[in-house]
């Protein structure tokens, strides 16, 4: 496995006191590019919002079944429209999540593992319970009806919100031990989404699929428990300075 090491980095100022001194001379003396300040750079955002439209919107029914829940507006007294933005949110997150967990997977096989740390297996694992979630979401939105593969506000930010985790994960220059990091936002992220959509069933009088989603909530408890012990192993291994890698076999 690829080590954190001292090298030859000269991104800091300490570098080179000499050019440092005479950059910072330099941009004291010479003004801006352009004009302008902090304010007006907020005001220009301020006026992007206000102008700008939103990320889009939940489609109509695809389904007899949907046409009738919208018809009547309203699911145990509520509008239908939130429930299913945030189921179209939750599998957007779950498809990134397999997506990560793939690229976690190609990365072990390329550097092995580390003492403490994930096998092949173990990624394999929650893998296929992501995909799992991934499934039992689009279920729940086909049985009120919607469009499983329609990009939800929600399902829009959350996708967004997702590139740089997932990024980490495809990075080649992040090892294995690294990519636990991305990997332990995106579990605690996960943790919680499951909570807040499991209330919103409830809320929603939609007491079966909650109940489907406690146990998808249990297995995102595990996923995060493993995660938190591997990279707590690998910081371990680092803080004593022991050599950290096996080869992909006998890490498999």
């Amino acid at each position: 496995m690829k080590q954190i090491k001292m090298g030859t980095n000269t991104t800091g100022i300490a570098t080179s006191p000499i050019d440092s001194k005479e950059l910072i001379e330099f941009a004291q003396v010479i003004p801006p590019s352009s004009p302008g300040s902090e304010a007006d750079a907020a005001a220009v955002r301020s006026e992007y919002a206000r102008e700008s439209g939103t990320v889009g919107s939940v489609p109509p029914p695809a389904s007899v079944k949907g046409v009738v829940k919208a018809a009547g507006e309203l699911i145990h007294g509520r509008p239908p429209a939130l429930l299913i933005d945030k189921l179209g949110e939750r599998l957007q997150f779950e498809r990134s999540g397999t997506r990560l967990y793939e690229a976690m997977i190609a990365k072990h096989d390329a550097e092995g593992s580390f003492e403490g740390g994930p096998t092949r297996a173990d990624l394999e694992a929650i893998r296929d319970e992501e995909l799992l979630h991934f499934a039992l979401v689009k279920r729940a939105i086909e049985r009120l009806g919607a469009d499983p593969t329609a990009m939800t506000p929600g399902a829009d930010v959350i996708g967004l919100a997702s590139t740089g985790v997932l990024a980490v994960a495809v990075e080649p220059r992040i090892n294995l031990g690294q990519s636990l990091q991305a990997l332990l936002v995106a579990e605690l992220t996960d943790n919680d989404g499951w909570r807040m959509l499991i209330d919103l069933a409830i809320a929603y009088g939609q007491e079966e699929m909650a109940a489907e989603f406690r146990v998808a909530e249990q297995h995102e408890a595990l996923h995060l428990e493993r995660v938190r012990a591997w990279l707590s192993s690998k910081l371990a291994l680092d803080t004593r300075g022991a050599p950290t890698s096996t080869t992909p076999q006998q890490a498999a």
